[in-house]
């Protein structure tokens, strides 16, 4: 299969990809399908001087057909669509690491436990742009934005979320591949937006254990399953 997507490193982005590849050859489809036929018609009945205007109701079988496959093809994908987005947005599994992800104009805020392995206390660590989780573990992200509306956007793991102010957003990633990837804002947010990118890099276990000790980052903030 032709692919010009990046790579795919979430355990959910492969569900993401069928149904984007899915909906893409089937509008492929439809289009020159539609296009032939148009150019047909065109070839098959133009100007004639000799051919004599012929009145015609039309072919109440064909309309009903071309009528009810499109509609019975947009419920399909309605369906498989609603069943990922379930399981996406819906129904988050139990996480091993929670960490809060604020927006500001222009960069990521990113805050984790601190040694008494609670968020939200004095002992917070907190940094700009940069931030560290462990391989094949469930992470959640609680995202807020301190200004205005933000969009968290890592390509790899196909998740994009917006920030917006006032409200806590929860998303999840179980990243399945470790390397360094692009974490960049996908909403126009004013005039430094080009500018506001960050780096998730997806460590080993030792890796991030060692990276966690060294920035005095505490243990991990595990939550029961979100529905």
């Amino acid at each position: 299969m032709m692919s010009w997507l990046p790579p795919g490193v979430s355990t959910y982005s492969g569900q993401i990809d069928w149904l984007f590849y899915l909906i893409y050859y089937l509008t492929t489809i439809t289009f020159f399908a539609v296009q032939i036929t148009l150019l047909w018609f065109a070839f098959k009945y133009r100007y004639n001087p000799n051919r004599r205007a012929t009145y015609t109701h039309g072919n109440t079988t064909l309309e009903i057909v071309w009528t009810v496959i499109p509609a019975l093809i947009l419920a399909a994908l309605a369906i498989m669509s609603r069943t990922t987005w379930a399981e996406i947005k819906w129904r988050m599994p139990p996480s091993d690491y929670t960490i809060w992800v604020t927006a500001k104009q222009f960069n990521w805020e990113i805050t984790y436990p601190g040694p008494d392995g609670k968020l939200g206390t004095e002992d917070d660590v907190s940094m700009d742009n940069d931030f560290h989780v462990p391989v094949n573990k469930t992470v959640r992200i609680s995202l807020r934005s301190k200004d205005v509306i933000h969009s968290f956007f890592v390509p790899v793991f196909r998740l994009k979320q917006d920030a917006v102010p006032g409200r806590e957003i929860p998303v999840w990633f179980k990243a399945t591949v470790a390397g360094k990837y692009d974490v960049p804002c996908a909403e126009l947010c004013g005039f430094g937006h080009s500018g506001m990118q960050g780096s998730l890099y997806v460590d080993e276990q030792t890796a991030y254990d060692a990276w966690a000790k060294e920035r005095g980052v505490g243990a991990a903030v595990s939550t029961p399953a979100y529905n």
